[in-house]
């Protein structure tokens, strides 16, 4: 077999594989594999029968009895079958699975217990479900949440972090390019780059006709940016996201960065982007929505148009009857200020979103796409350096409105 063929899967392992993914059935019903699990196998079915085979909470059973007796949002049954499932299932199932636990069976309650809480795998989605029940949680609960929420802050950070800031930093220096710079600010190597045509053979050096370098700007700020992050509950994970992405940014001097959260009030959040753990518990997600507001308030903080940019992070779904945030947005664009909606910061794939007015912003120069938070540093740096940002998102493999 080459090296790059992939191994086969004999018979039996693939019939294991599909009865674990059908699951038993009834007598009556046989799933047609044939297969009697035994041993772990056994217990990971019994672990996804738990969850998968058991009724919504409210909705009777009828005849049909689930193998396994379900969850039943009890404490000891939840604690027993999560430890379980970190012991049969690698660590992206288990956070699968517990997302499917608290969006199937409707056990949010349990998370304002704090042994429960430690019996979890931090991830994205369970950040954001605490900042959804953050207003319920206990004194008790309450120290355990922030190190759930921290330790899921720090694996970003480490992931997402670095790259944003190198991204960022490169093209903020760009944009300090002159073609006109002191003796001291001449970048040599591109200088020479620049005017290899122009070498002497006799004098056997270049004559440069053109010097490449920079401005001395030294911390001047070259750039503004405004982060406006929708706080309704479907925003979640791009939330989690945001505030780490606004900490991250705001540790580079030359670029001012403001974050801004909206439901139908306005928060700025920059006072404290030295924690983005704070920045996160700053948020109160579940709210209405009200984005003229919002893009009022943000266009209030604009004060060099055509050294902004402007990220929107919302479904565009207004809450609130009467105003135009199109409108607004189409201003400030049409001023110099770089405008982009973001219809989701995240991993999940196609977000649902307002159609209707994702084309209005698109018609008005306003792209408006879902992104990825490994996409988003490139999205700042092609902002800062005034790329096309439709262009940008179309060749980034990203769907644009």
């Amino acid at each position: 077999m080459s090296g790059g063929a992939p191994a086969r899967v004999h018979e039996g392992e693939r019939l294991r594989r599909w009865r674990l993914v059908l699951g038993a059935g009834e007598p009556q019903q046989p799933d047609g594999t044939g297969v009697q699990l035994q041993g772990d196998d056994q217990r990971m079915d019994a672990a996804l029968s738990a969850l998968y085979d058991a009724p919504p909470p409210g909705q009777r059973q009828g005849r049909r009895r689930s193998r396994a007796g379900g969850l039943a949002a009890s404490a000891p049954n939840v604690a027993r079958w999560l430890g379980d499932i970190r012991r049969y299932f690698p660590t992206g199932v288990v956070q699968v699975m517990q997302r499917d636990a608290i969006d199937r069976l409707g056990i949010q309650h349990l998370l304002l217990e704090p042994e429960m809480l430690e019996a979890l795998e931090p991830d994205v989605h369970l950040v954001s479900t605490l900042l959804e029940l953050q207003h319920l949680l206990p004194d008790t609960t309450r120290a355990t949440a922030r190190s759930v929420v921290g330790t899921v802050v720090q694996r970003l950070e480490q992931r997402l972090g670095q790259p944003t800031v190198q991204a960022v930093s490169g093209a903020l220096a760009r944009t300090a390019r002159t073609r006109r710079p002191r003796h001291g600010d001449i970048d040599w190597d591109r200088t020479v780059l620049a005017n290899l045509k122009h070498y002497q053979p006799d004098l056997r050096t270049v004559v440069p006709e053109r010097l490449v370098g920079y401005s001395r700007l030294g911390r001047a700020v070259r750039r503004e940016l405004i982060i406006a992050i929708d706080q309704s509950a479907s925003m979640g994970d791009s939330i989690v996201y945001a505030g780490v992405f606004g900490a991250a940014l705001a540790s580079i001097r030359s670029l001012r960065t403001r974050v801004v959260a909206f439901d139908t009030a306005v928060v700025d959040l920059s006072d404290h982007l030295h924690d983005p753990i704070e920045v996160l518990f700053g948020v109160q997600l579940g709210g209405g929505t009200d984005l003229d507001r919002a893009m009022a308030y943000c266009q209030s903080l604009v004060e060099r148009p055509d050294d902004t940019v402007l990220v929107v992070i919302s479904d565009l779904h207004e809450g609130t009857p009467g105003g135009n945030y199109v409108a607004r947005l189409a201003a400030m664009a049409r001023s110099g200020v770089r405008c982009v909606a973001l219809l989701a910061l995240s991993d999940e794939g196609a977000p649902s979103f307002d159609h209707t007015a994702a084309e209005a912003l698109a018609a008005a120069g306003v792209p408006a796409f879902a992104c990825t938070p490994d996409a988003f540093p490139g999205l700042i740096a092609a902002a800062i350096d005034r790329r096309d940002l439709a262009s940008w998102a179309s060749d980034a493999g990203l769907v644009t409105r």
